[in-house]
């Protein structure tokens, strides 16, 4: 835990009880700070009462007395509109932060020079997140990672000298963050999402742009240049004296880091040379990953990483948990947990990384279906359609490919793995890639995941990948 010593003899009102919210209030009361906890939801308060915080109605309560109000993420700061809790403290002059503002103060307090990785993004960020935390713990630092990606960063050790934060971040989070200070910002990339909390993709981009322009003097902004709003922003880095390194996995660049035919190459001054070879690892297969990888490769060599250690780490990466997971293989046969695929555009991501595809797919459906996704449906060998969306994605691949009902992914997973050993495909795969979320059948995507690598491993024969 990172006590938080900077509110030492206030108090704080901390609204929004989930895992960040609870962790803020452990934080700030090991720190010498006075919490008064607060939730819309009353099992949360009662969580927090049984774990020792003084809990309120912060619409009945005199806001004179608070030195902040701490937020959760996943409250509405601006839009649609602000949460009841944000208009009381803006009424009252109490400033408005997150458990990461938290965090900034008192690694500027105490460890100003400690690493600090912040990444954001509107695809890949989790990726990204554990294989830089993977490449860091390679090179032997002490890596604390956390943020968006699973664990409140207030849970993490504090930081010190040779300890590294490698930390995730939402837009809600920046949004959150006015002293955010990284020694090393990313930004991915940058496309439509989270329009109902940002109110335009405009202002959207402007929030991510604030995680890469408020990295410190001395430190690194990395920045995806393969959508318009983030060569936009690359440029005003730029101009604005920011110490910029641009990432394609498109295009070649006379000045920054980029992936052609599988290396990740840098280029300066019109030299290029190469930094490390993507080809034949199998969990940072296709051009997402690449993205992924040569970003990750960017931060490493930012923090004086060595070109082997940094091959060493990407070989080694076993990818994150339920994206494009190997899980197994048996024979020809290769199993991959693509559960996080939980909608149409990170399917596709799955879909284009294979070409012959047993493809697991279905559960609770989104709008526009699977639709957009007939580009790849040539790569698909059979579907297997389960849940809620079974009909609907029928429809949908009519007779362009071959598929079964199987209403249930034990069901699916056995016939997806007869299928796809009689095929005699050199390079056949069973893929859970559902474009659904997972509310039909299963709480979260994480336990359909578990699910799927649970049937996978009971099969005769499967072996682990390595």
């Amino acid at each position: 835990m990172i006590p938080v010593t900077s509110f030492a003899g206030k108090t704080v009102a901390v609204f929004g009880l989930g895992g960040s919210g609870l962790a803020s209030c452990h934080a700030l009361k090991a720190g010498g700070a006075d919490v008064i906890a607060a939730d819309d939801n009353a099992d949360n308060v009662a969580k927090a009462a049984q774990a020792g915080f003084v809990t309120a109605d912060l619409r009945n309560v005199s806001w004179t007395s608070f030195a902040a109000l701490v937020l959760a993420p996943g409250v509405p700061l601006t839009h649609p509109v602000p949460h009841w809790s944000v208009l009381k403290a803006r009424e009252a002059g109490v400033e408005v932060i997150g458990d990461i503002e938290l965090f900034c103060r008192e690694r500027r307090r105490y460890a100003p020079d400690a690493p600090f990785v912040a990444i954001t993004g509107t695809n890949g960020k989790s990726t990204t997140t554990a294989l830089i935390a993977h490449l860091t713990k390679v090179a032997g630092y002490d890596t604390q990672m956390g943020g968006n990606i699973g664990t409140a960063i207030l849970s993490l050790e504090p930081p010190r000298t040779g300890r590294v934060h490698v930390i995730e971040m939402s837009s809600y989070q920046i949004d959150l963050t006015p002293s955010l200070d990284p020694s090393v910002g990313i930004l991915l990339n940058v496309s439509e999402d989270h329009i109902d909390r940002h109110g335009t993709l405009q202002h959207y981009a402007e929030v991510k742009e604030r995680l890469v322009a408020a990295v410190q003097a001395r430190g690194t902004s990395i920045v995806g240049v393969d959508d318009g709003f983030c060569r936009d922003i690359a440029d005003r880095l730029d101009r604005a004296g920011k110490n910029v390194v641009r990432i394609s996995v498109k295009n070649p660049l006379a000045s920054g880091i980029y992936v052609e035919h599988g290396t990740i190459v840098r280029a300066s001054g019109g030299a290029k040379s190469e930094v490390a070879k993507l080809g034949g690892i199998g969990s940072l297969r296709g051009q997402h990953n690449a993205q992924n990888a040569a970003c990750a490769a960017a931060a490493a060599l930012a923090m004086g990483i060595s070109l082997d250690v940094l091959q060493n780490g990407l070989r080694s990466f076993p990818g994150l948990a339920h994206r494009m997971e190997q899980i197994g293989r048996r024979g020809n046969v290769l199993f991959v947990n693509d559960s996080k695929g939980t909608n149409a555009d990170a399917t596709a991501h799955a879909l284009s990384s294979f070409s012959d595809i047993f493809w697991i797919a279905g559960g609770k459906p989104k709008a526009g279906g699977i639709t957009s996704l007939t580009s790849f449906f040539p790569r698909i060998r059979k579907a297997y359609l389960i849940g809620e969306a079974a009909q609907e994605f029928s429809g949908t691949l009519g007779t362009q490919v071959a598929h079964e009902i199987s209403q249930t992914l034990d069901i699916a997973v056995e016939h997806a793995a007869r299928d796809a050993e009689a095929s005699g495909l050199a390079d056949a795969v069973v893929l859970l890639s559902p474009a659904c979320a997972s509310f039909d059948q299963y709480r979260n995507f994480e336990i359909r995941g578990t699910r799927f690598r649970e049937l996978v491993q009971a099969l005769p024969g499967v072996k682990p990948v390595v």
